[in-house]
């Protein structure tokens, strides 16, 4: 302890000396919490040594390095405010149970992440407000990675994103992780992880575990385990925010801003029949267009408009979009206000992964509405929708657009690979797939084979033992003759015998 104490001190004050003597790289300096952790927390110090099996010095070089880079990406004042709402709601990555060794779970659900969809540096900053979230939660315990790769497949495999998760345990959070789970990996991509495994320093490769459905037990409890894994756990994913606050938006109203609910939460997916019959007034509020949204390529995205118009003129309208299947669409956006005869153009946009066609027939869209007071804030608004009864419902279905489109018709189907950085990598990809054709393909000729050489083997077994049986035979008989031939030439000498006499 009096060691440690001692390596704690030392690591401080070669922080300040050096501080002193050079000041900051940054004009503004470091950040004050910062710094404030370096004066007052030694369990935060005492990180950076346990990093460095307590070498003072490299521990030093990567805390300075740390508040570097804090202090250049605004590491302490990221928030839910200040990043891209529609990726911490997206269901890709969150927070939820325990490993067996009490470590909060950062789950990345890898199926909903495709690599060059989302921008880089936003979900960059995403994945810094889970870990600045998961530290002030957990006082600086340690957390797992767990990687649910069930359903997954090479467009599904980021190294980008898995590189930069990696450099931020090795560079600016010390002694942070506790396991690295990988749940329900493909073969497929063994020879991607062999990549990302030398990419991380040789004490962090034992903390790798690779489970199934029948092993996950080992490292999570059942009880902390989700269903889809095979646990006892019915979680489904709603994003809560860190600080629940009471702020009004910009003068009390809620215009453009939008409003987030738990029935239109990205993993709470609803059944067709849940959305009921449409219902109106007797006076009409809200006019939908059209009656079925038809999608159609737009760049790199497969989009549908729906038009929104309040047709009254004395009436304020709060309006919330539903669909039957959130994890294929985002609609932006899915909430908001219409003052009096207002009209707002809606984007639903189809999620990379998805074919346009024969899914989009069975999918659904409901458009609610409810007649509000016009300087409604936030938190009124949410309470009523929470409580109250939908005024008006208007039901939605999709179809295809691009069907009468040739050229477009061949693009339908979305590529979700997209062109990254790193052309070694996608070429990479590219000879990963082929393979995997290669590789089914062989698999169904080796199935052709195996029965090829069972029936082989069963006829050569049935002659065989038709032959042992004909030779049994022919040596019986064979047997018999000669045991015949014997007595009757002892037959014959016996009577030349006796006529002798």
């Amino acid at each position: 302890m009096e060691t440690q104490t001692k390596a704690i001190a030392e690591l401080r004050e070669k922080f300040h000396k050096k501080l002193s003597d050079e000041g900051s790289p940054d004009p503004k300096g470091f950040h004050p919490a910062d710094i404030a952790r370096i004066n007052n927390n030694d369990d935060w110090l005492k990180r950076f040594l346990e990093h460095h099996e307590f070498n003072t010095q490299e521990a030093f070089n990567m805390l300075w390095e740390t508040c570097i880079w804090r202090r250049k990406i605004g590491a302490n004042d990221i928030n839910e405010d200040n990043v891209k709402r529609e990726y911490l709601e997206d269901g890709s990555c969150f927070s939820h149970g325990r490993d067996k060794d009490g470590k909060k779970l950062f789950i990345i659900k890898s199926k909903l992440h495709f690599k060059g969809v989302k921008d880089f540096s936003e979900l960059q900053r995403c994945i810094v407000y889970w870990f600045e979230r998961l530290e002030r939660e957990g006082n600086g315990n340690q957390i797992s990675i767990f990687f649910d790769m069930a359903e997954t497949g090479l467009s599904n495999m980021d190294m980008e994103f898995t590189k930069y998760l990696i450099g931020l345990f090795k560079s600016y959070y010390p002694n942070f992780l506790n396991y690295i789970i990988i749940f329900e990996m493909p073969w497929v991509l063994n020879a991607a992880f062999k990549i990302i495994k030398s990419w991380l320093p040789a004490k962090a490769i034992p903390k790798i575990k690779f489970v199934n459905k029948s092993t996950l037990k080992e490292f999570v409890d059942p009880n902390d385990a989700l269903k889809c894994w095979g646990g006892n756990n019915d979680y489904t994913f709603i994003f809560i925010p860190e600080v629940q606050t009471n702020e009004d938006i910009s003068n009390g109203k809620l215009d453009n801003k939008k409003v987030h609910f738990v029935e239109g939460s990205p993993l709470t997916e609803q059944s067709p029949t849940s959305f009921g019959d449409q219902t109106t007034n007797e006076e009409q509020l809200l006019s939908v267009e059209p009656d079925a949204i038809t999608f159609n390529k737009d760049g790199k995205e497969i989009t549908g408009v729906i038009i929104l118009k309040n047709i009254t003129t004395d009436k304020t309208l709060s309006y919330k979009i539903k669909t039957t299947s959130p994890e294929k669409f985002r609609v932006r956006p899915s909430s908001g206000l219409l003052q009096p005869s207002e009209q707002k153009s809606i984007m639903v946009v189809l999620q990379p992964g998805y074919d346009v066609r024969g899914l989009l027939h069975n999918d659904r869209f409901l458009v609610m509405c409810l007649p509000v007071n016009a300087d409604i804030t936030a938190t009124d608004l949410h309470t009523l929708w929470k409580s109250g009864k939908p005024t008006e419902q208007h039901k939605l279905k999709c179809c295809d657009g691009t069907e009468n489109n040739e050229m477009q018709k061949s693009q339908s189907i979305l590529t979700s690979s997209v062109a990254g950085n790193d052309r070694n990598i996608d070429t990479f990809f590219s000879k990963m797939d082929r393979i995997e054709d290669i590789y089914k393909k062989l698999h169904t000729n080796i199935e052709i084979i195996k029965y090829m050489v069972f029936i082989c083997m069963l006829t050569i077994i049935l002659i065989t033992m038709a032959t042992l049986y004909t030779l049994k035979n022919d040596i019986k008989e064979s047997i018999d003759h000669m045991h015949n031939d014997i007595k009757e030439a002892m037959y014959q000498q016996d009577c030349h015998m006796g006529r002798g006499i």
